[in-house]
């Protein structure tokens, strides 16, 4: 993605089934989930880039003993931070106990992190507090192993507003207005609820306050906790936990909006937002990991045992596939496939954009996110020419010659690396507002390979959200190399709406293809349509979520997406361009061809999955209108 987008937060969970003494014996080492951690969180480095942080559980500790640990940072190399912390106490204690050391037992009940149940989580904040304080794992701490939580989350909600409210009516005063306090304080509610009913159950039945705390920690129902908890809950959610006395979890929203994915043995269970992390992290074949299903929770007991349980009545399926176009690793076997297959299909639209003309043109892409579409393009490009190849042979009509037979087969896509991207400049460390002084030196490119005036240059992009990048940057380095004609293809839809669970995507003013609709609706004098979205979006702004409509979609009804990728194409051409400048956008039909098991579209359709959805479209539209540039959620 040539624009800079916030990437989704990812998480890692790791859950040891054995005694640290076996992976002492077995591997050399009892530091063996924390290796296994850290790798998790490294492979999914993409998916964090503003925090990071590990927590870990010892379970049974003896009372008077730490047995949750963590380290948390936001600095700009936080998951080295993290590791480095975690090392920095284990060479702290090894240097003072190194016959010790190496003994698993004596490790647990000495070492920081030395556990059985890890959590990892990346961040990238999408409201751009980058406080210590807003990055996972978050805890919320007790006297009662049980009653102790440690939460990780990749997640947004919608309703922040009401579920406040909610916790305000049960007399707690929350810390903060975001949806990890929320998160954190209605789970916790819901566990000290299940605690204290424990609590009385074995108390009537004659037991002990000391024997009721094994009780409980044996026979919690943590099915039940989540349920109650998330009961209210509108937007996308993976979220892990762990408990103070080593019951984990992994739940996932209704809709399958937020990825999660697990694999166990009787060694290990592992939880990431990505498969072939996983993969990587442990060996194991893609068919040996599984997809959390939608509404379910991972629960993992004390005891090691696991099962996947229902939480929430699971809804029509609408997992993001902006995890499949650009978020996720492009190793994962599925989604590399899904990615050429994007490509692949555009290439009709690409070849009309060139009149056909294979033989004059280039083909490249920007940036490396892009490259599997790429492949996928150029496949469709190749089966076009073989057919053309083809055709030409047979109007031969067997009078042909060595001559004309070279001159037909030698033709060949032209593909060439064009533009590469400067990594000295970090683009996503700045935030909106320092980002435009950067943009129009992030790449280089390769000069002496476009001929001048004679080739179109085609270059394919993953996605365009706001086209700073392509007007600012790219159009105008590609513009040196003087080609003809300049065709940016975008692998994605137009995006016309906001997203709300979890992408950094709220404001309609950022995206190129609203910019471009209201600028055809006052070309056509069409400009009350404008003032009538405004005003059916405003007599909603107070009615309950499950009532809003999306009425930003009309804003869109008069025009063909052609007409508005024109349009596009002509906002984001420089000032003295000499080449035409064509933008040609994937269809959503084909993005559901391509990607048929993940087909949640609403940044392209409007169509969102959630109530809260609508509420939120409607918000950012009032916020475009009046000026006002504040988040719709």
């Amino acid at each position: 993605m040539s624009d800079q987008l916030k990437h989704e937060c990812g998480i890692a969970l790791v859950r040891l089934r054995k005694p640290l003494e076996y992976y002492q014996e077995k591997y050399g080492t009892w530091q063996y989930g924390i290796q296994k951690l850290c790798l998790l969180m490294e492979k999914q480095h993409n998916r964090g880039q503003e925090g990071a942080g590990a927590a870990s559980i010892k379970i049974d500790q003896k009372p008077g003993t730490k047995y949750i640990h963590r380290h948390r940072s936001n600095g700009n190399q936080p998951i080295k931070d993290v590791f480095d912390s975690i090392y920095g106490d284990l060479a702290t204690v090894r240097a003072t106990n190194p016959e010790k050391f190496e003994d698993a037992k004596w490790a647990k009940e000495n070492v920081p992190f030395a556990g059985e149940v890890y959590l990892g989580h990346l961040r990238y904040g999408t409201f751009g507090r980058n406080s210590i304080d807003f990055v996972h794992p978050v805890k919320r701490e007790n006297n009662w192993r049980s009653r102790n939580l440690v939460l990780a989350g990749n997640f947004n909600l919608t309703n922040v507003d009401e579920l406040f409210d909610l916790l305000v009516s049960l007399g707690q005063s929350p810390t903060d207005y975001t949806d990890t306090v929320t998160i954190l304080e209605k789970v916790g509610h819901y566990l000290d609820e299940e605690n204290q009913l424990k609590f009385r159950q074995y108390k009537n039945e004659g037991y002990t306050s000391q024997e009721i705390s094994p009780l409980i920690e044996d026979n919690l129902d943590v099915q039940k906790v989540l349920s109650n908890a998330s009961r209210d809950w509108d937007g996308g959610y993976a979220i892990a936990g762990m408990f103070g006395h080593g019951d984990s979890f992994v739940m996932r929203d209704p809709w399958g909006i937020r990825p999660a994915f697990y694999y166990q043995d009787d060694e290990i269970v592992v939880v990431a937002s990505e498969r072939p992390v996983i993969q990587t992290a442990l060996n194991v074949r893609a068919s040996d990991i599984k997809e959390i299903d939608p509404g379910k929770g991972l629960i993992i007991r004390k005891n090691g045992d696991v099962s996947e349980v229902s939480i929430r009545v699971p809804e029509k399926r609408r997992s993001c596939s902006f995890e499949r176009i650009y978020f996720s690793r492009g190793s994962d076997k599925d989604i590399y496939l899904e990615r050429k297959k994007l490509g692949e299909l555009l290439t009709p639209a690409i070849l009309d954009s060139i009149d056909h003309d294979i033989k004059n043109s280039v083909f490249s892409f920007i940036p490396n996110t892009a490259e599997t579409a790429f492949y996928g393009m150029m496949e469709g490009v190749r089966n076009e020419l073989m057919e053309v190849k083809k055709r030409k042979i047979h109007d031969l009509n067997g009078e042909w010659t060595e001559e004309k037979l070279q001159e037909i087969i030698s033709v060949e896509p032209r593909v060439e690396k064009i533009a590469v991207k400067d990594v000295k400049l970090r683009t996503f460390i700045s935030g909106d507002e320092g980002r435009d002084d950067l943009v129009g030196h992030v790449y280089d490119v390769t000069y002496g390979i476009v001929r001048n005036g004679v080739d179109n240059l085609v270059i394919i992009d993953d996605s365009i959200v706001r086209g700073t990048t392509l007007k600012k940057s790219i159009l105008r380095i590609l513009d040196r190399l003087h080609p003809k004609k300049i065709v940016v293809v975008s692998s994605a839809p137009q995006i016309r709406y906001p997203d709300c669970y979890g992408i950094d995507m709220t404001r309609m003013g950022d995206f190129c293809a609203f910019n471009a609709a209201i600028a055809l609706l006052k070309e056509r004098n069409m400009e009350n349509v404008i003032d009538e979205v405004y005003q059916k979006c405003k007599a909603q702004e107070n009615l309950p979520k499950e009532e809003v409509m999306n009425y930003v979609t009309e804003i869109y009804k008069p025009f063909t997406p052609e007409e508005i990728s024109d349009k596009i194409s002509k906002q984001l051409t420089p000032d003295n361009m000499e080449a035409e400048v064509k933008i040609v956008f994937q269809t959503v039909e084909n993005l559901h061809a391509a990607c048929p098991e993940n087909n949640g579209d609403w940044y392209f359709t409007g169509d969102y999955p959630t109530p809260g959805g609508n509420k939120v479209v409607n918000t950012s539209y009032i916020n475009y209108v009046e000026g006002n540039t504040k988040r719709a959620y």
